[in-house]
């Protein structure tokens, strides 16, 4: 068919809380959603439009004029609700709209061009129900319709990087929507109904007819919606169990402070799903480098090699709460599920529960019910407390003194609100830490923190035993007292409980190289590295440090050398490198420079280190003396121990 372009007016409509209703009862459902796009297929028609797409859940038409569309979207909306009210059960199947105008192109019966996007944005932001429209909509109506427009301010809306302004449109009290514009004298829009229906719209509703009656799930689509993903383009082999990736929910509130709380839910959502041992997940800080950033899906998977991808918006008004997720497998360019929730703000916990199980369902159906439960647990149910523990780990991730010490107000309030609130009190466990003796001291009473690290970290185990955050903050609570073995048994059970979480991978192997286990680090710092493709500039670093360690000299310099503004701590491990490679003369160049900075270590420093496998410590240390750092403070050359001097 060939390619044209043309000015319309695009109308896109889905059905609320398709899923549920499956749910409650699929037969029903199904031919509930039928009838209902049949119905609104035969009221476009009547206002002149044309039906263009029927995609499961979706609709997408087109109009010559804007008043045509709002008739239609307005008169549908009238008609079903009727319809709804006079059914005594709860398969109620409400739609919502959106309408944009601009420039289209038509190819293969369909429409394509940004504000068919945009209509599809707009449809998401509206009420069950209801309809939204863009500004161009809103002045291209003649103020004589009986049309109440509700300026809904400007968004942010996925793939524009304009705000859109927003209106709602509704019937004006009393009113009924307009006729429309007879084709001879004294026809109503029951007759054009009966008369106007043409070819393209009953075929459009027969594809759906067919993909129902032939076993399809009524959602599924009869060809891709997008291009799909080019395997031959993806990055990493796909894995042998199902794979996905959580794109940032978009935060549509006003408020920029809750972008916490949008982040908060993805990060969430991924936690969790990484606790599947079915299902591979992409760590977040991979998944959060496309935040605020137009992206296709297309890309998302092959750069990241997944097959399934999340994506979604997330908006607080006063105390409604309004969430937007779909669920798309990139490699088919189908979308296998979408879902909208207009909820209160205390039912947050609930909405995420079941975005997940949804998710679960479509993924990793071999999941047992038992395993689920597990994973669904939560560590509360207080909404402030959470707010509190999501900007606490806000202030931790900026990793300064004062940053630190502002997470612990904001940690121990949320603990205030939820005294039984796990998650808090592993957070206190690494703020502890950095505060303690055994790390950073920033804490007005170090040798205090000390004691706070196990004691808080003990705390977070009792109230759940089941949760592997709390066991990975216990083992590394054991890192920082030098208890091995003890650290050992937390990191082990923390990842028998999760497998998948990227970061806990990375930290436990400082802990597997000094118990000896160098070849096990690496492994497992390259299935840290894997799970999170753009991870912190830091894994290169433990990951060299651990092919060192196992005699993989030239494979840990060239991670080493990745680093693209390694820290000073860096310089100790590519020095040894050096040394190993019989480089000697770079490897005290390199120590020179760390000595600048670090002016307290040395190696009767290092002699005290707490570290289970001695000969792996004395060999590095014996590479050190090669390099050229010194034996103790008395032998550091007389213009670092002046600057040891004033440092004290």
């Amino acid at each position: 068919m060939a390619t044209r372009s043309k000015l319309a007016v695009i109308l896109h409509a889905d059905v609320v809380g398709s899923t549920a209703l499956v749910q409650k009862d699929e037969r029903l459902a199904h031919d509930r959603i039928q009838d209902v796009f049949r119905r609104l297929a035969e009221i476009i028609s009547v206002y002149g439009g044309e039906t263009h797409e029927l995609r499961g859940d979706a609709l997408l038409a087109g109009f010559n004029r804007a008043s045509d569309a709002v008739s239609a979207a307005l008169k549908f909306q009238g008609d079903n609700a009727a319809h709804n009210a006079n059914r005594d059960d709860e398969i109620l199947p409400m739609v919502r709209v959106g309408l944009a105008l601009g420039e289209v192109v038509i190819a293969d019966d369909t429409l394509t061009g940004p504000d068919v996007v945009l209509a599809q944005r707009l449809e998401q932001l509206a009420a069950p129900g209801g309809v939204c429209a863009s500004q161009a909509v809103f002045q291209s109506t003649p103020r004589r319709l009986p049309f109440d427009y509700d300026d809904l301010g400007e968004h942010n809306v996925k793939g524009f990087t304009e705000p859109v302004r927003v209106y709602s449109v509704e019937l004006r009290q009393g009113e009924e929507a307009p006729e429309p514009e007879p084709e001879s004298p004294g026809s109503s829009v029951d007759a054009a109904i009966a008369t106007r229906s043409n070819r393209r719209t009953l075929a459009a509703v027969v594809v759906v007819l067919i993909a129902i009656g032939s076993g399809f799930v009524w959602w599924q689509q009869l060809r891709p919606e997008f291009e799909p993903a080019a395997v031959e383009r993806v990055a990493f082999p796909l894995p042998d169990r199902p794979s996905i990736a959580v794109l940032p929910f978009d935060n549509l509130s006003d408020d920029p402070q809750q972008e916490y709380l949008s982040d908060g839910l993805t990060n969430d959502i991924i936690t969790d799903l990484s606790k599947f041992n079915d299902v591979f997940v992409i760590a977040s800080n991979s998944s959060f480098s496309y935040k605020d950033k137009p992206v296709k899906v297309q890309q998302v998977a092959e750069e990241l090699g997944v097959r399934y991808v999340l994506e979604g918006s997330f908006q607080m008004v006063g105390q409604r709460l309004r969430i937007n997720a779909q669920l798309i497998d990139a490699t088919t360019g189908h979308h296998l599920w979408a879902e909208r929730y207009d909820r209160n703000a205390s039912d947050f916990f609930v909405i995420q529960e079941s975005i997940l199980q949804t998710i679960v369902a479509s993924l990793a159906s071999q999941v047992d019910a038992a395993e689920v439960k597990r994973v669904l647990s939560k560590s509360t149910e207080n909404l402030k407390a959470y707010d509190y523990y999501q900007r606490g780990n806000e202030a931790f991730r900026q990793w300064t003194r004062e940053s630190n010490n502002q997470a612990l107000e904001l940690i121990e309030k949320a603990i205030e609100l939820d005294p039984d609130y796990a998650r808090a009190y592993s957070a206190l466990t690494w703020i502890h830490a950095n505060n303690s003796s055994g790390r950073y001291s920033w804490g007005e009473n170090p040798d205090r923190s000390m004691g706070l690290v196990l004691e808080v970290a003990r705390k977070a185990v009792e109230l759940a035993p089941e949760d592997y955050y709390t066991h990975w903050a216990l083992g590394f609570a054991h890192v920082v007292h030098g208890d091995f073995d003890r650290a050992e048994a937390g990191y082990q059970r923390a990842f028998a409980l999760n497998p998948n979480d990227d970061l806990l991978l990375a930290t436990m192997v400082e802990l597997l190289i000094k118990l000896g286990r160098a070849e096990q680090a690496i492994a497992q710092m390259k299935l840290a590295m894997r799970i999170n493709p753009r991870h912190p500039d830091w894994y290169f670093w433990d990951l060299g440090w651990a092919q060192y360690t196992a005699g993989h000299y030239e494979e840990a310099l060239a991670n080493l050398n990745k680093m693209s503004n390694p820290p000073n701590g860096v310089r100790r491990v590519r020095a040894a490198v050096l040394v190993r490679l019989g480089r000697a003369e770079e490897a005290r160049e390199v120590m020179s420079k760390f000595i600048e900075t670090d002016i307290d270590m040395t190696l009767d420093e290092m002699e005290t280190f707490a570290w289970k496998d001695r000969e792996g410590l004395n060999r590095w240390i014996a590479d050190l003396r090669v390099a050229g750092l010194p034996e103790n403070r008395s032998s550091l050359a007389p213009d670092i121990a002046t600057k040891n001097e004033l440092a004290q």
